[in-house]
């Protein structure tokens, strides 16, 4: 069909398209003035002291996890049900992710879950896919979908573990929780160090990049060294007006860094935050609404202290009241012309982390059943009402079709 609905739509206006352009006539088109404006102005956008213009979130919880001093044989804790990244970057210190089931609401990782898992490994004994004796250092949550983790219940942990926070907030901005005395706290200020990501699909983009924040100095200042090669002087110091031309390198750094034009588009992006994230919660809102009545499926939890980015809108199959899996059901939305996805296979289901690290597809049971049963909806800011009607619309038709004969009582 002409008039398919992607699974997302990224909104870009003249004011990125002006900001962009200024910076192609500017002479200037790799790392200065733009990301450092847009390093302050995002620092104050979610609260924190520090802000790290980067190429990706990956290469953010990279760094992020390089300036706590992670080393080869060290624990950290990841949430089975995330992205790629989130696990990679623990394997490139050859340190060991030892990976957590999810809440099976929110599909956050489940802090219970993770206390079991910390208290086995500090015992010294075997837990699911970690057989060896390690430090345990760090652990690293994600905000499903753009829903925050109990961030209280993760500090915690980390407290009584000695444990490094790391947020990997690529579905979460802007985002909140409601701490125990009712006070709002943005996401960006509950953990030592948060990840976030502007790929071209994420609630705001620079088309690919991603940022670095904390409150404290010391690790701000190593992410934003190694993110260019450890050198001891970036090039807009070297060569904007009254730089100096001499470097140092200090470490054996990365290449990571941001470009002015990304940081162009990311500056007009952050400025539309809240309106975009305001429209996705109306496109949600409506889902929601629109499918209520619908005994086949589940609706995602919007927990009342959480405020929810809407990143990704989760639906759920009820699989025993259907005749067809959730890859069928997918097939029938694509025919209807209609873009999904799956937010995700967990990782203990994937070979790398079974061949690896002996990670066994029965480990999670929360994550293997909910998993199997999701998908992913369009979610843009820019997604019209009769395209969320019929999107919802084509979900009931699917459902209806295909719902299993229900007992007569």
């Amino acid at each position: 069909m002409n008039d398919r609905i992607p699974l997302h739509r990224p909104q870009i206006g003249e004011d990125e398209i002006a900001a962009v352009t200024a910076v192609l006539r500017s002479g200037w088109l790799t790392t200065g003035n733009e990301c450092r404006q847009f390093e302050a102005e995002f620092a104050a956008f979610v609260g924190a002291r520090h802000a790290v213009t980067v190429n990706s979130c990956t290469a953010a919880l990279h760094l992020a996890l390089e300036a706590t001093g992670c080393q080869r044989g060290d624990f950290v804790l990841v949430p089975t049900l995330t992205f790629a990244a989130t696990a990679e970057v623990v394997v490139y210190f050859g340190a060991i992710p030892v990976l957590v089931d999810c809440e099976r609401d929110t599909l956050n990782l489940d802090v219970s879950a993770a206390a079991r898992t910390l208290a086995e490994l500090e015992a010294g004994r075997p837990v699911s896919g970690v057989a060896a004796k390690g430090r345990i250092h760090a652990i690293m949550p994600v905000h499903y979908g753009g829903q925050m983790v109990d961030v209280d219940a993760v500090a915690a942990l980390a407290q009584r573990y000695h444990l490094r926070v790391i947020e990997d907030a690529a579905h979460a901005l802007p985002a909140a929780v409601r701490s125990p005395s009712g006070e709002w706290r943005s996401v960006g200020t509950t953990a030592e160090q948060t990840c976030f990501s502007f790929y071209a699909n994420k609630t705001i983009t620079t088309g690919e990049g991603g940022m670095l924040v904390t409150d404290d100095e010391a690790l701000a200042a190593r992410a934003r060294r190694m993110s260019l090669h450890g050198l001891s002087n970036d090039s807009w110091n070297r060569y904007s007006a009254g730089g100096a031309w001499d470097y140092q390198i200090l470490s054996a750094g990365f290449k990571y860094n941001l470009t002015d034009l990304a940081a162009a588009l990311g500056r007009q992006q952050l400025r539309k935050a809240a309106d975009l994230a305001a429209a996705r919660g109306r496109v949600a809102a409506r889902y929601s609404e629109l499918l209520a009545d619908v005994a086949e499926v589940e609706l995602p939890t919007a927990r009342s202290d959480r405020q929810h980015s809407w990143h990704i809108y989760a639906l759920r199959l009820r699989l025993e009241r259907l005749t067809i899996d959730r890859n069928d059901f997918i097939e029938e939305l694509s025919r209807s012309g209609i873009g999904t996805s799956v937010h995700w296979r967990p990782l203990h289901l994937h070979p790398y982390y079974q061949e690896r690290f002996s990670y066994q597809a029965g480990d999670f049971p929360v994550a293997n059943s909910e998993w199997e049963r999701l998908i992913s909806l369009p979610v843009f800011p820019s997604m019209r009402d009769e395209e969320v009607e019929r999107v919802a619309k084509a979900v009931r038709a699917i459902a209806g079709k295909h719902a299993r004969p229900r007992p007569r009582r």
